[in-house]
Formats: C-alpha cells, sequence, structure tokens
C-alpha cells in the first residue's frame, strides 16, 4: 500500500488528496449545513464535526486509506470529500461522496468518484465497490447511475446509524474495469 502522506489524484478540475489539518474550517462548515449534511450524518456542530474529520485521518494513518478531501483546482478551496471508506461494522467495501452545496450540479461527485474508485481497485484489492445511499437521496442515485453502479441490495449501517434505511448500490471491479477499457 502507498504512502498515503504522497498520495495525490489530479483529475481534470479536482485535486483528491487526504486530509490535512487546514482542511477542518471548510469540513466542519460542510457538516454545519443541514441539507449538505442531511444523508451522511446529519447536521453537526464543530466538536462533533472534529471527531468526524479526526476519524477520517485515523482512517487514512490506520488502514492506509480513507476520503480524499476534493480541492477545486480552479480556486484551491475545499468543496468535499469522497473516496474509499469502510469503517468497523460496514456493509462493503465503499466508496461515497459528500459535495458543499455551492458546488452541487458540477458533476465533481462523478469526476472525483472515478478516479477513487480507479485508485480503490488498483491500490486497495478490493473486489467490489458499493456506495450506501438513502431511497430518497436522488441526486447520490443519479451520480451512482453516471458510474455504473445498479442496486444491489439493502443493507443495514452500524451503529449509531443502524436504524437508517440505505441501499447498496454498487459495482464488481470486472464490472468497472470492463465499462473504463471501452
Amino acid at each position: 500500500m502507498p504512502d498515503h502522506r504522497n498520495i495525490l489524484i489530479e483529475t481534470e478540475r479536482l485535486i483528491l488528496r487526504p486530509v490535512r489539518a487546514e482542511d477542518f474550517d471548510a469540513w466542519a462548515a460542510f457538516m454545519a449545513d443541514a441539507e449538505a449534511a442531511r444523508f451522511i450524518g446529519g447536521q453537526q456542530v464543530r466538536s462533533v464535526s472534529w471527531r468526524g474529520f479526526l476519524a477520517m485521518a485515523g482512517a487514512w494513518e490506520i488502514q492506509g486509506f480513507g476520503m480524499f478531501s476534493v480541492i477545486e483546482k480552479s480556486s484551491g478551496r475545499w468543496v468535499g470529500r469522497l473516496g474509499p471508506w469502510v469503517p468497523e461494522g460496514w456493509p462493503g467495501t465503499e466508496v461515497g461522496w459528500g459535495i458543499i452545496r455551492e458546488a452541487w450540479g458540477r458533476g465533481y461527485a462523478v469526476e472525483g468518484a472515478i478516479a477513487a474508485i480507479d485508485w480503490a481497485f488498483a491500490n486497495l484489492g478490493w473486489q467490489e465497490v458499493i456506495h450506501t445511499i438513502a431511497p430518497e437521496n436522488h441526486a447520490s442515485e443519479r451520480v451512482a447511475q453516471k458510474l455504473g453502479s445498479r442496486i444491489l441490495r439493502d443493507c443495514k449501517l452500524p451503529a449509531p446509524y443502524e436504524s437508517a434505511h440505505v441501499v447498496a448500490w454498487g459495482q464488481s471491479r470486472e464490472e468497472w474495469l470492463a465499462r473504463r477499457l471501452k
């Protein structure tokens, strides 16, 4: 597994890299936005956001992967987080996304998720990628469809999200690679 401190993925409009301390203010503002945080754990006060932020940094340190900070190339600003995410008890190997509301509708989730899925399959040995999506989250369903994912199964998340109804969308490594080689 590559040293996570040296990981930097560039797409046409984005830079994906592990979280850094200077990302926290933007992360906290994102998680304080009730609409943006609605399907990713809900609105959080700064102190709770801090714990989630450190959990992501810890995932990078302990697991060697976690969601990337998404940096908009044109402005240099933090516009979200996306990428591989497999906390204890998670229903599969997920690539998820969350983009600040001001950047919705620009295709950043799809652009970043393509790069993150490519990276996860190339570096983590995954055989499947899932996206856990609430049935009422139609925007994320559209992102999953654009990625070529389909509904795989209903699933349960671990505590403290065990009461949330989510559906695992996804595809196998072989399906992803076949689509990418076209």
